[in-house]
């Protein structure tokens, strides 16, 4: 068995009875989301890991995704989702374009609008 993934198991259950037990504690009604995201490989190789995923849990592939190369499927258990995403080569080299600005744009905070 895989000791991190056990460790996620216990934690939710953990959380979920915590909860379950003071209902004083506030809760957000926004849905809560675990994704998990294949070993970095060739897109080949990630679609394929998605696919398994997706046979598993008896999903599709996410069509709302595709334009933005994320490969993904997942299912809902009402508020709660699970998500299996492989991020493909381009949305990788698109958020590596994006982020080589970071720290190069200085906001003038001395003048007024």
């Amino acid at each position: 068995m895989n000791n991190d993934r056990d460790a996620l198991i216990a934690g939710l259950i953990s959380m979920a009875g915590f909860l379950k037990a003071h209902p004083q504690i506030p809760t957000s009604i926004a849905p809560v989301t675990l994704r998990a995201f294949p070993d970095n490989g060739s897109d080949d190789d990630m679609r394929t890991e998605v696919d398994k995923v997706a046979a598993l849990i008896g999903t599709e592939i996410d069509p709302h995704h595709l334009p933005h190369d994320h490969y993904m499927t997942g299912i809902g258990f009402g508020p709660v989702r699970y998500e299996f995403i492989a991020i493909l080569a381009a949305a990788r080299a698109r958020h590596a374009a994006d982020d080589s600005y970071r720290g190069c744009i200085q906001i003038d905070t001395t003048q007024e609008p």
